[in-house]
């Protein structure tokens, strides 16, 4: 074997900007995953509208940062199930908890509440791969996901129509304060096929 026959090929191993490039790329699943719901399934003004519109939206937003991250299938398939599950049953409780209200308050709750479910449900498929640091990060997406409601209804779009999600502005916002996930799950990933 030669030497260029072991080293690592920008496919298998992508740089640090073209792994950021596309994660900054799957802010898109925010906004779509909440425009196929809104259209689907109308507004969040009830349980079953938070959960069948949870479902919808995580769904999309799953399986578009698991492409972002360059899941394996199995990965793939179990963070989509993840963010869904978890954004279905977070958005049903927070929004509970706000009484479906739909100010600043009530949206930075209900986004903490999303964000940690759907935190815990995305880590547990990633303990396997990245041990305790994993549990950080419910708590983590939930002061992410708060923030996103936080910019996006402080800029003025129209949160009185009850999205599932954030739009554009907080999914940039969240894409940004998440950007390092992919590399610790690359190297994750990298270590454990050694």
């Amino acid at each position: 074997m030669t030497d260029t026959a072991l080293a690592p090929t920008t496919a298998t191993h992508p740089s640090r900007q073209r792994r950021l490039g596309r994660w900054m790329i799957s802010f898109a699943g925010f906004p779509l995953g909440g425009a196929a719901a809104i259209l689907t399934v109308g507004p969040v003004h009830s349980v079953s509208s938070a959960v069948a519109g949870g479902l919808l939206t995580g769904a999309v937003l799953g399986a578009v940062q698991g492409w972002a991250m360059r899941a394996d299938r199995w990965l793939l398939l179990a963070w989509t199930l993840a963010t869904a599950v978890g954004l279905a049953g977070g958005l049903a409780v927070g929004a509970m908890l706000v009484d479906f209200g739909t100010g600043l308050d009530d949206l930075v709750v209900q986004g903490a509440v999303s964000g940690f479910v759907v935190g815990a449900a995305q880590a547990a498929t990633l303990l396997r791969r990245t041990g305790p640091l994993t549990l950080f990060w419910p708590v983590w997406l939930a002061v992410v996901w708060a923030a996103g409601w936080a910019v996006s209804t402080s800029i003025g779009i129209q949160v009185g129509d009850q999205f599932t999600v954030f739009g554009s502005s907080g999914a940039i916002t969240a894409t940004l304060l998440t950007a390092r996930l992919p590399g610790v799950v690359g190297r994750a990933s990298a270590e454990n096929r050694s």
